[in-house]
Parts: C-alpha cells; sequence; structure tokens
C-alpha cells in the first residue's frame, strides 16, 4: 500500500484501464466497517480533499494527506474510497452539489444554457483543479446527475433528441473547462509585470516586421473589452448562438 499513499491524482495505478466501477461506487453505500464506529466518513474524506486540492492543487491530494486531515490513519482510508481515482469522482461530485438545480427557467434554451455555462465557469474559478479532473472520463454521480437533468430540461424546447441535448451540454462543459484552465493560465502570467511586458514587446515587433500583415490588423483592433468576464461572454455567444438546433 506504500506505493498507493506516493501517488497524485490522477495518475492511479490501483484503478487500471477499467477505471471506477459506477456501481459500486454510486448504487452501494460504501461498506460498512466491523467494530467501533469510525470518527470521520466519506464526505469527511471527500471534503478534506476538496479542501487540500482548492489549496494546493491535484498533486497535494494523497490518501496520506487526507488521511492526516481527518485524523484517520491511512489505511483505513481504502474502505471509503479505495484508490485515488475514486477519491477524485467523488471530490467531482461533491463539488458538483454547489451547483443550483432548482432555478427557474427562461424556456429560451439559448438564454438558459448561456446562464448555465455562466454558472460553470464561476464554479470552476472557485475549484480551479476541476477542469483537469473533468478531462479525465468521469461517471456521473447524484450531485452531477442533477445539475445534467436541469441542463437536459434546458434544452428541451430546442426541439433536439436527447442525445443530441447530451452531445450539446458535453461541448458546452468541455468549452468552460477549457477557457477556465486557459483564465488561470492566463491570470498566473498576468502576475509577473516583467513576462507580460515582454511578450507585448515581441507581438509589437512581430506585427511591425511585415510579414504578418493579418496579425498586425488583429493586434490594431480596439472596442471590445478584454475583461475576463466579457471575454468568456464573447466566446460563449459565438458557441451557443451558433448551434444548431435542427
Amino acid at each position: 500500500m506504500a506505493g498507493k499513499e506516493s501517488e497524485t491524482v490522477p495518475d492511479d495505478g490501483a484503478s487500471g484501464a477499467a477505471g471506477v466501477d459506477p456501481e459500486q461506487l454510486w448504487l452501494r453505500s460504501a461498506e460498512r466497517r466491523r467494530g467501533r464506529r469510525p470518527s470521520f466518513s466519506r464526505e469527511a474524506i471527500t471534503a478534506a480533499a476538496v479542501a487540500l486540492a482548492d489549496a494546493e492543487g491535484l498533486d497535494a491530494v494523497t490518501m496520506r494527506r487526507v488521511a492526516a486531515e481527518v485524523g484517520a490513519g491511512v489505511m483505513s482510508l481504502y474502505s471509503y474510497a479505495s484508490d485515488k481515482e475514486t477519491l477524485l469522482e467523488l471530490m467531482v461530485d461533491h463539488v458538483s452539489g454547489e451547483l443550483p438545480t432548482t432555478n427557474p427557467l427562461t424556456g429560451d434554451w439559448r438564454a438558459d444554457l448561456k446562464a448555465i455555462a455562466h454558472l460553470q465557469r464561476a464554479h470552476m474559478l472557485r475549484h480551479p483543479w476541476l477542469p483537469a479532473a473533468l478531462a479525465t472520463r468521469r461517471t456521473p454521480g447524484p450531485n452531477t446527475l442533477a445539475f445534467l437533468e436541469r441542463a437536459l430540461a434546458a434544452l428541451r424546447p430546442s426541439g433536439l433528441d436527447g442525445a443530441a441535448r447530451l452531445e450539446v451540454f458535453a461541448q458546452l462543459t468541455a468549452f468552460v473547462a477549457g477557457h477556465v484552465s486557459h483564465e488561470i493560465t492566463q491570470a498566473a502570467a498576468a502576475r509577473s509585470p516583467d513576462r507580460s511586458a515582454a511578450e507585448a514587446r515581441y507581438l509589437a515587433a512581430v506585427a511591425a516586421d511585415g510579414h504578418h500583415p493579418e496579425l498586425a490588423e488583429a493586434l490594431a483592433s480596439t472596442g471590445r473589452p478584454l475583461t475576463p468576464e466579457a471575454t468568456f461572454t464573447r466566446f460563449l455567444n459565438r458557441l451557443v448562438d451558433g448551434l444548431d438546433a435542427d
């Protein structure tokens, strides 16, 4: 087990190519332990892992660190999360419980889809590890399913069949995750003024060299707000407004 304790999410040798068994994880309760009632739970373990990832990133999430956070022996955690791939599944669904699922829908599926995307962006910015976690196929747990159900209901007025609605939601989520990943990277780069200034000088030199007229014209364009929120909204509008509802 020592090897498991040193691994980092999501590189998990225990799950292998088969991945996490969704029936075991979501349809059966966590295995009951014999003897004295433990002072921690699967919920507490998951919350501790989320707190670690929020503060330090996914690499900080090891079974040893999580066990220390909940005051448990590391070996005892495997009765609640058999490996760190399973723990990551639990983490994703845990934070999905923060997403609203009862807010009224307008009946305008494009407007509702955009509202859902803005909720997803804010959610991923609160949990910067989430876009990377979603890059690997996940089995939706109860909280994730509740939000998926809401998104599919929002898309019903589009006239798309069920399979197409699932595809649209997957496309939207992938767009938001990719954009937030870029947004986080850009925000980190902006905290280095010297690097930002060097990049600006470089692009100015390239634009002035006469070999990149299209880029020069693009860089000279003005008038669009460049705040992260405004940029996200522009990209989102292009995506959603261009969706084919046939």
